[in-house]
């Protein structure tokens, strides 16, 4: 039934701690995924539970567990700090009927969350997420004896797979040195302990578990991340790591403390995997993500399936057909043949990895790809409006027709409508750029939120800059 301060979305549930994330709400929700799990799964099976370096992460962790074991269900609680990924990969290698995560990922240090990961080690389907909502406030049977509660370490397995998918030894020769920057989360210094062990010249920054996440927000974007660009500089590294607050998304400077964008990285990985690997099967993306991804798929003959926001749809993908590798705009990358999840600690391995076999530094990867495919720039803003104005701007966006001059002075070539309100653009800068990427403005609104996102990608940065100028002011305009 409708919880009023309980709502999944794509991923699970969020709140502000000690507002509406609180010991009586996560309660409620455990006992939801607990009547889920006994309604639809093997109770027997049991679920993993996990936490990262949030306030009152382990507290919430433990307090789920007990909710749980209560009906009757056995748990595998983490007895440390872990990465989501590791927990993930937990639930699948252990054969349970599901796991909970507590965190919230990105964002501010306020925030707490409750992600639900399902049998297959991902993102529980939406169709699950429904199912686990209508569960709210249904009361649970408790068992006439609680079920175990078994403390245990998700991190040994969960590292050997990495290790084993990455190739340590190249990256050990390579002469290369990086930064690494885990932002005060999950990812603490797991990276930074795999590169002693092997002999790797680097450098550790924010490595410490810290709930307040001081001065930023847990997200490897700017300006959050320009700590290890300076790092970077600072230490005459080749590049710099690093992943948000529960470790599954990828963040990276190049060696000039230069900021690379999640779409750089996801068209470096594609690439050196079509190329090196040959890895069979189709490539998914998320419809605010670069359409370089799409010119690389083209070049060595691969399928490009286009999907909604959210890694959920690349998790969908995953478990229906083969898929090489899939992801999204905000940094989360999953590679089927490890897990239909995305794993911020594994790519920066692959990065290291990338590097390492072309004998390249990361700056000079991106410029690589930047002459083959095309220069592709990209850009973001995030517009916290009241829900009138957004609704309002969304509207007045999907009134504008194909000819119509819609952003910047540029007119409409055509309008998308997959997940939000996406315009084509006709940019004469284009005439004058060979191989020009094509210039797209995507407007947004969240369902759970008075946000709306604005994403843009076109020929240089004087034109993204433009062109998410133009949108404000449109989304701003009663």
């Amino acid at each position: 039934m409708p919880h009023p301060q309980i709502k999944f979305g794509t991923d699970g549930w969020r709140g502000i701690i000690a507002d509406d994330f609180t010991f009586a709400n996560v309660r409620t929700a455990a006992e939801a995924v607990a009547a889920y799990v006994h309604a639809k799964e093997d109770p027997a099976k049991g679920l993993c539970i996990g936490y990262d370096t949030r306030f009152g992460s382990k507290a919430f962790a433990r307090t789920c567990a007990e909710v749980v074991a209560a009906t009757g269900i056995p748990v595998l609680l983490a007895d440390r700090i872990t990465p989501t990924p590791a927990l993930s990969f937990g639930v699948r290698g252990r054969k349970a009927a599901g796991g909970i995560m507590i965190t919230s990922s990105h964002n501010p240090a306020q925030w707490n969350g409750v992600k639900y990961k399902a049998w297959y080690g991902g993102s529980g389907k939406p169709s699950i997420i429904a199912e686990i909502e209508s569960f709210l406030g249904t009361p649970v049977a408790k068992a006439a004896m609680p079920a175990p509660i078994t403390e245990v370490n998700f991190l040994p397995d969960y590292l050997t797979a990495i290790e084993n998918f990455a190739d340590l030894g190249l990256i050990a020769k390579s002469g290369m040195k990086f930064a690494v920057d885990s932002m005060y989360g999950a990812g603490g210094t797991i990276l930074s302990e795999i590169f002693t062990r092997i002999g790797v010249e680097h450098v550790q920054i924010r490595g410490e578990a810290n709930p307040l996440f001081p001065g930023i927000n847990p997200e490897p974007i700017e300006p959050h991340i320009r700590a290890l660009g300076e790092a970077v500089v600072a230490h005459g590294c080749q590049a710099g790591l690093c992943t948000d607050g529960d470790a599954d998304r990828i963040g990276a400077t190049d060696e000039h403390g230069n900021f690379v964008d999640p779409h750089k990285i996801f068209s470096v990985l594609l690439s050196w995997v079509l190329k090196r690997k040959g890895w069979p099967g189709a490539v998914t993306r998320a419809f605010n993500t670069t359409k370089m991804l799409d010119r690389i798929a083209a070049k060595y003959g691969r399928e490009l399936i286009e999907h909604g926001i959210g890694f959920k749809y690349v998790c969908d993908l995953m478990l229906e057909r083969e898929i090489v590798m899939g992801g999204e705009e905000s940094g989360g990358i999953g590679f089927q043949r490890h897990l239909p999840e995305r794993d911020g600690l594994l790519n920066a391995l692959l990065l290291a990895n990338v590097m390492a076999e072309e004998g390249k530094t990361l700056g000079q990867l991106v410029a690589d790809l930047q002459a083959e495919y095309g220069e592709h720039h990209y850009g973001r803003i995030d517009l916290r409006i009241p829900d009138e104005i957004k609704n309002g701007a969304i509207a007045r966006a999907k009134a504008l027709k194909t000819g119509d001059v819609g952003f910047a002075g540029m007119k409409i070539l055509r309008q998308e409508t997959l997940d939000g309100v996406k315009f084509y653009l006709d940019n004469p800068e284009a005439a004058t750029k060979p191989n020009a990427a094509e210039t797209w403005i995507l407007l947004r609104a969240s369902g759970t939120e008075p946000l709306m996102r604005i994403y843009t990608e076109s020929t240089s940065p004087e034109n993204v800059k433009k062109l998410l100028e133009s949108a404000r002011e449109f989304a701003l305009a009663s």
